[in-house]
């Protein structure tokens, strides 16, 4: 054979046998940090997860789970469920959402390519609208990106723009989202000075406008839709500031969940509803919360909610949603191509894969860990299992979500025998921890360990082994902090809940690796040669320990072989 080559056969390891069980076991939103009364971790009841960590250093790690070691463009960027999927999959880095935007903005090439001279066509004649998360979160969009979009949108052509802003109060501080649409309103003024038309229009909070995700609840979706399309909503007013200064103080109502407005003028009649001859543009970077959306406004064919109308415009995304449906058909900046993934060699090598999670999450251990690829390499050697999730209320309110049936799957899978490689996410840390209710969180750890246990047992049972690790922070720090890392705390003695991911001030976001099972070989340890190893590195070591060489182009395994 050619050394040019390419053979998906995987060499042989030299010390580890093949034919062991092993149980990969994701907990979504699981990080490490100091013991306090914010880390809901150390706060639940987690004996099997605690029993792990006393493996450390030949059994239990940790690795890192955001900025450049999942393909982010710096350190203080924090790691998604996303990314770190891609990641964990891959066995390799790609430049990611916000890497890639970035540099397509910095080069220009962005109005080089197909997604913005299909749009652009539409500048003429029609408004530019363009729809996302307002904030520097850095999770699903920047604000510093957007500013930028709308230069080179102007500079190119653009007469007329219209914003149609989502507020976070999730990946931020909540209260921030005022401050935030008073930056965007200055921006798009110095843009009028130059001629441009160009204003916000409509709003909403994330959690209640446009972002669903997963089919979860349509209802969102056609809020965005009623306001941004329709220009109806239940509160109009005459500029966006206002809007969501007035809206805040509503009862029980925060930036996450602001209801959705737009903007009037002296007469009552929407500013920027979308019509035909429009371009519009979902700016968020992140795909999860858009897919919706984007079959809304893409799909001829469409039966989720009443659009009323379908208006005929020129839609893109910032980057392509979803590679699989080809959603949305245009789009600006081309995703990473991620090739040779860990799931696609294990079945060319023989190995019968089973992945389990609940709706949640399912995407995270199937299209995201393969490469952003929707459906089976190999429908004969794998199985694809989705639990429903709870639709209809927050994850506080179950916060057990659906962790004992995705273990249960698990355990059957592993005790059938009929599996090689049994793959598991477990959400509750990330979901519940996003609601900043800290006692649900805890209760949320402990069921996440409670499906531990039975998945570590079932790996006992058969002789196998278990991979336990994490895609990223967030039930260990529920509290917002200073750049010292103090915690911040209101006048009236009340926390700044922290709802986002995490990224601790002064140290790395790191996530548990652990490594065992009666099936592990003697003398497998983790090398200290590694200690700024990253989830990409996990892929080489999962195929280790089924009993191959990891392939040359991907990030070192962790273990070595010990001689006793």
């Amino acid at each position: 054979m050619g050394s040019s080559e390419f053979s998906w056969k995987l060499k042989d390891h030299t010390s580890l046998p093949k034919g062991k069980t092993v149980a990969m076991v994701v907990l979504d939103g699981w990080g490490e940090t100091q013991r306090d009364q914010y880390n809901c971790i150390h706060l639940a009841q987690t004996p099997a997860m605690d029993s792990l960590k006393k493996g450390a250093p030949d059994k239990w790690r940790l690795v890192k789970a955001h900025g450049t070691a999942v393909g982010l463009p710096t350190d203080d960027d924090m790691g998604n469920s996303e990314v770190g999927h891609n990641a964990l999959g891959a066995g390799r880095t790609y430049a990611q959402g916000a890497k890639l935007v970035d540099l397509a903005l910095e080069s220009g090439k962005i109005y080089d390519g197909e997604g913005f001279k299909y749009i652009q066509e539409s500048f003429d004649t029609g408004t530019l609208h363009l729809i996302g998360l307002l904030s520097d979160g850095g999770v699903h969009s920047r604000l510093d990106q957007l500013k930028l979009f709308l230069e080179g949108a102007t500079e190119h052509g653009a007469k007329r723009i219209r914003v149609h802003v989502l507020t976070d109060g999730r990946d931020v501080l909540d209260g921030t989202s005022v401050g935030f649409v008073e930056t965007l309103e200055n921006f798009l003024a110095k843009l009028r000075e130059k001629g441009i038309d160009a204003r916000i229009a409509s709003g909403g909070g994330r959690m209640f406008v446009t972002m669903d995700r997963y089919e979860n609840d349509w209802n969102v979706v056609k809020r965005g839709w009623d306001a941004q399309v329709l220009g109806e909503a239940p509160h109009k007013f005459k500029n966006a500031v206002e809007a969501v200064t007035k809206l805040q103080e509503l009862p029980d109502t925060n930036d996450q969940n602001l209801p959705p407005f737009v903007v009037v003028d002296g007469g009552g009649k929407a500013v920027g509803p979308i019509v035909d001859g429009d371009a519009v543009v979902t700016f968020n970077f992140r795909a999860d919360r858009m897919v919706m959306a984007a079959k809304a406004f893409e799909y001829e064919e469409f039966d989720k909610f009443d659009r009323v109308r379908f208006p005929k415009i020129r839609y893109a995304g910032i980057i392509e949603y979803d590679g699989e449906l080809k959603l949305p058909s245009h789009y600006l900046v081309s995703p990473p191509e991620i090739e040779k993934t860990s799931g696609e060699y294990l079945v060319h090598n023989g190995i019968h894969v089973f992945a389990c999670s609940e709706t949640v999450k399912f995407g995270h251990v199937t299209f995201f860990w393969n490469g952003n690829r929707s459906g089976y390499f190999n429908k004969e050697m794998e199985e694809y299992v989705e639990i429903p999730s709870d639709t209809g209320i927050t994850f506080n309110e179950r916060p057990k979500m659906k962790a004992l049936e995705i273990a249960e799957k698990a355990r059957d899978a592993i005790l059938s025998r009929k599996f090689d490689h049994v793959r598991v996410n477990l959400p509750n840390g990330d979901m519940v921890g996003h609601t900043g209710d800290i006692k649900a969180t805890i209760v949320a750890c402990k069921a996440v360990d409670d499906a531990v246990k039975m998945i570590l047992d079932a790996i006992e049972q058969v002789g196998g082994i278990y991979v336990v690790t994490a895609d990223h922070g967030n039930a260990e720090d529920m509290v917002k902090r200073d750049k010292k890392g103090n915690p911040l705390i209101k006048d009236n003695g009340d926390i700044n809940v922290l709802t986002s991911h995490t990224l601790h001030p002064n140290t790395y976001v790191q996530v548990p690796l652990a490594i065992g099972g009666p099936g592990l070989a003697p003398g497998v340890r983790f090398r200290k040669d590694l200690p700024d190893g990253g989830l990409a590195n996990v892929a080489a070591t999962v195929l280790n320990l089924h009993g191959f060489e990891g392939p040359r182009d991907y990030e070192p395994t962790l273990i070595e072989v010990v001689e006793n």
